[in-house]
């Protein structure tokens, strides 16, 4: 299932170095667009005019631009947004999600499952939201599934189900009723009994139990996860949970974010499973380092390999000697392109243990902890893709290992 690039002449052409889309199968995989033309920052039809500012929404001018594009480049790939599968949505300032939500409504008479952050900051100053889609063909239509867990308020269905896999929204622990519930919460009668984290971690991860078993599968057959913390401090106390649920991890990516849509929520968890006819296989890679915390490094799922989120460390000294310009000659050499290098060789091996390589890459997430090494970092990923996949990027509060300044989320399809 070799990847197919998806041409869109009717859209703007970014100024870094990613393709607007991307096919493997019957899977089509857009990168994160935000509200800009690449020629004049945010485009003009996508913000307000400064003679008259009390007209209109930023927030919706950009959103209607950007999904107007984003309706563009699946028209181009053979599909449409009512195929759409996957959104996820990173703000900028979540107090603009209720305007946002009007547009999305608009576009989504069937809304797909959606997963919705707060980020640091997107890549061209001024944009106030990146949309991040994956949409499937017509001839292969998704099926929207629904359990007996909580109801959003939100406009996005619980998970599609598409040929062999599930697609979930991100769960947060709230009710959509009274915020995080009581058994999501420690008593404030017994505040040193229990804990926060794992109260939410749980009420998360039964809530995606029911939701996989409506689906028709369960967590055992989770081939992705990402979790979006508020606090990654918090990280120890969700990995202890996250081992009772899943005695053979998933590939796993963790950030931090700067918020999520329910008040006092500390982890928002985002799935991808498969049905249990699927063939799946968990891929062993024997020369890179080991990680700490609990996920495999890769899933092959048919003709996809999902990998875990990579950042530069060994595991042993942090962020290893490779990877960071040596202190002696602190002008000698560039720590984001050292730690950007490092990274995508070892996802190089990573993909090489499945069967496959970086040049199937269909999709990519970047997240950096400071998006002025975003130049320096771009200049490293022209090296290893020389035909460029489709990539989302913004920035994150932090990673898991202190001095790291990227985490990169790749998807590749077999040769």
């Amino acid at each position: 299932m070799p990847r197919v690039d998806i041409s869109v002449p009717d859209i703007p052409k970014p100024l870094a170095n990613y393709t607007p889309a991307a096919r493997a199968g019957h899977l089509i995989f857009a990168a994160g667009q935000l509200a800009s033309d690449f020629k004049q920052g945010v485009a003009p039809e996508a913000r307000l005019d400064p003679a008259f500012p009390y007209y209109g929404s930023a927030i919706k001018k950009q959103t209607r631009y950007i999904l107007e594009n984003l309706a563009q480049t699946f028209k181009a790939a053979g599909t449409s947004l009512d195929h759409v599968v996957k959104a996820q949505v990173f703000h900028t300032d979540l107090m603009n999600f209720g305007a946002f939500d009007e547009v999305w409504k608009e576009f989504f008479p069937t809304p797909p499952p959606r997963t919705t952050i707060g980020t640091t900051g997107l890549l061209v100053p001024g944009c106030l939201v990146e949309i991040d889609l994956i949409a499937t063909v017509p001839n292969a239509p998704g099926r929207v599934v629904k359990s007996d867990g909580p109801r959003p308020l939100a406009a996005y269905s619980e998970a599609v189900a598409v040929g062999d896999l599930v697609f979930a929204a991100g769960q947060l622990a709230s009710d959509f009723k009274t915020g995080v519930p009581r058994e999501a919460r420690v008593d404030p009668a017994f505040p040193f009994y229990g804990s926060d984290i794992k109260r939410q971690t749980r009420y998360v991860l039964e809530n995606l139990v029911r939701t996989l078993k409506a689906a028709g599968t369960s967590v055992e057959h989770v081939v992705k996860a990402q979790a979006f913390h508020t606090n990654l401090e918090n990280f120890y106390g969700f990995d202890e949970v996250w081992r009772e649920f899943f005695p053979t991890p998933p590939p796993r990516t963790t950030v931090g974010t700067t918020g999520l849509l329910v008040k006092d929520t500390l982890v928002e968890i985002d799935v991808i499973a498969a049905l249990p006819s699927a063939r799946t296989q968990q891929i062993a890679v024997a020369d890179i380092p080991k990680p700490l915390a609990h996920y495999t490094p890769a899933t092959r799922v048919g003709d996809l390999v999902f990998a875990a989120g990579q950042i530069a460390s060994d595991y042993t000294t942090g962020v290893p000697p490779p990877a960071r310009v040596d202190a002696a000659f602190p002008f000698y050499g560039s720590d984001i392109k050292r730690q950007t290098r490092y990274v995508l060789e070892n996802l190089a091996r990573t993909f090489k243990a499945a069967g496959t390589s970086l040049d199937h890459v269909v999709k990519a997430q970047v997240f950096h902890t400071d998006l002025k090494n975003f130049g320096g970092f771009d200049e490293v990923w022209k090296e290893f893709f020389s035909t460029p996949p489709p990539r989302t990027t913004v920035g994150t509060t932090g990673l898991l290992v202190p001095g790291c300044l990227v985490e990169i989320d790749l998807i590749a399809a077999m040769p």
